[in-house]
């Protein structure tokens, strides 16, 4: 099997579910990383989760994103020494509809090549990992990045909310055997 090239370089097949509008109301587990996960977010000391600078304001934009979305919210979230977990609810009126007309509960329309749907799930993380950098580089934290993807589940039911939500709160108790902890990527 070859995998596909892009401009000379190879390119990986999106994770996103082909048919589904990422603009629709919906419940979304996120997770984000940063570049070759490193500790930038600050560390994990007893159980409890030590904010760096960036971490504070990673958390700070992150709990901030209703301001700047309509009709979105955050539910349970743990900013960790390289990563984020989150839950990014959106919750529009039945009749809220996207700048060019279309429904946003119409699920035949992909945006794989189009520009990003205003209100959407990429547009969300996408805008904060943006306002994450730019306040980095405006800081003297040029060498802060994050990983070119971010990690998606689309909660379908309330049970499913439950065990992520308390995945979320205990992450940092968690940590010594967390997948996401480089002690123990070798494991």
């Amino acid at each position: 099997m070859t995998i596909p090239k892009f401009k000379g370089k190879y390119r990986v097949e999106s994770t996103r579910l082909l048919n589904r509008n990422y603009a629709a109301n919906g419940w979304y587990f996120i997770t984000i990383c940063t570049r070759d996960r490193f500790y930038l977010f600050g560390d994990v000391i007893s159980g409890e989760v030590q904010l760096s600078a960036i971490g504070e304001i990673a958390q700070q934009f992150w709990a901030d994103i209703p301001n700047h979305f309509a009709h979105t919210h955050i539910d349970a979230y743990a900013i960790m020494p390289n990563h984020i977990h989150g839950i990014v609810v959106i919750d529009r009126p039945p009749d809220v509809e996207t700048r060019h007309g279309a429904s946003l509960q119409n699920t035949d329309e992909s945006n794989k090549f189009a520009p990003l749907k205003r209100g959407s799930l990429q547009a969300i993380i996408n805008a904060y990992k943006s306002s994450v950098t730019r306040w980095c580089r405006k800081n003297g934290h040029d060498y802060f990045g994050w990983q070119s993807r971010f990690y998606d589940h689309i909660i379908r039911a309330d049970d499913s909310l439950d065990r992520i939500r308390e995945y979320i709160i205990n992450n940092p108790a968690k940590w010594e055997e967390d997948k996401d902890n480089p002690a123990n990527l070798w494991m």
